[in-house]
């Protein structure tokens, strides 16, 4: 059995092996069928579909509904403190071992966002005392909700939120519920005073306009998404000029039908314009995808070796919200695992 090396067309094992880093992954979404059942039939509800059918959707508003239905499910502390616990664990049995997770508290209508908060950073901080992936919390504000509610949370998390949290989100179907628009420009302001990284989603249900909209009203230091800047040659020249990273997730944009499959995904466009664009599952169990798999599909569509997935991971670590000395230790771990690839073997002669 030969090592492979940087420049070998890595298999998902030698994918999996790599110590990997997610900056787009829903914490609700990394909720099992089987778990949603249990939960289901503790609660006495009927289950929404037969558990085989239940993560099979064909566009984003149709995905947003089941995802909504089994969200309702999630009613206590302890399912929220359980479930980042078995997040992390997921997360690191892929090989990743730096992730920040989005959660949505508008998707938890029977918790406080305060005690939910709290609850997902407590079992995240368990998961990684046991040896789990270093998981971070970036809570997100959801389209329809108020400024007030948002400038709430903000506020709460600056004054006494987990220190697991390190950044504000933005999410919601910009189809049905209209663009970025101004109403969170002052509570993205302070979250930017009080050390939080800014991110949303846009660029997805929304066109380019929808990623110009979020730039300027809310000066993102990510995107999330953002896959449709691709249809804008002055976006996409903005984007590269400026260094404004994309959180692409390629196989959940085909489940939803924005594109028919990976090869048509514009991740390889838009990094041969200059875009820095990292890779990532979105939504785990709930689409059926790993970040190793989808390392694995971009890998085998644009030629990539494990040099490029070592790249896009360093992308991903220069564009985490963590703080420097974190971002230097993950850039160690990418190091090491790449000289003990290229290391020949002992007793082997090296031959120019």
């Amino acid at each position: 059995m030969t090592t492979p090396t940087a420049a070998d067309p890595p298999g998902i094992e030698a994918i999996r092996a790599f110590p990997k880093v997610e900056l787009h992954v829903h914490m609700e979404a990394c909720l099992s069928a089987e778990r949603i059942e249990e939960l289901a039939a503790g609660f006495g509800i009927p289950m929404l579909r037969p558990i085989e059918s239940l993560f099979v959707y064909a566009t984003l508003a149709e995905f947003l509904e089941v995802y909504e239905w089994w969200c309702d499910l999630l009613r206590t502390a302890e399912i929220a403190e359980q479930l980042a616990y078995d997040a992390a664990a997921q997360l690191s049995a892929d090989g990743i071992v730096y992730a920040e997770v989005l959660c949505g508290p508008r998707y938890w209508p029977h918790l406080r966002r305060e005690p939910l908060i709290e609850a997902l950073a407590a079992g995240l901080e368990r998961a990684h005392g046991d040896g789990h992936a270093d998981c971070r919390l970036t809570p997100s504000i959801s389209r329809e909700q108020s400024a007030e509610w948002a400038m709430g949370l903000v506020e709460w998390l600056g004054a006494s939120g987990p220190s697991r949290v390190v950044g504000l989100g933005l999410d919601g179907n910009e189809e049905l519920l209209g663009r970025t628009s101004p109403k969170f420009t002052e509570v993205y302001a302070r979250a930017a005073e009080l050390g939080l990284g800014r991110t949303a989603h846009s660029g997805e249900s929304s066109g380019p306009d929808g990623v110009w909209d979020a730039l300027e009203h809310l000066h993102l230091d990510r995107v999330d998404h953002g896959v449709r800047s691709i249809e804008d040659p002055r976006l996409v020249e903005h984007l590269a000029a400026n260094g404004v990273t994309l959180n692409v997730t390629p196989t959940s944009n085909v489940i939803t039908g924005l594109y028919p499959d990976v090869d048509h995904h514009p991740v390889g466009p838009l990094m041969a314009a200059g875009v820095p664009v990292t890779i990532n599952s979105d939504d785990p169990k709930a689409m059926n995808v790993t970040l190793s798999g989808e390392f694995e599909k971009v890998s085998r569509s644009l030629g990539w070796g494990l040099g490029e997935v070592a790249a896009a991971t360093r992308r991903a670590i220069d564009a985490a919200f963590c703080d420097q000395e974190k971002a230097a230790s993950l850039h160690r771990q990418v190091d090491d695992h790449v000289r003990g690839l290229t290391r020949e073997p002992a007793g082997k002669d090296h031959h120019p």
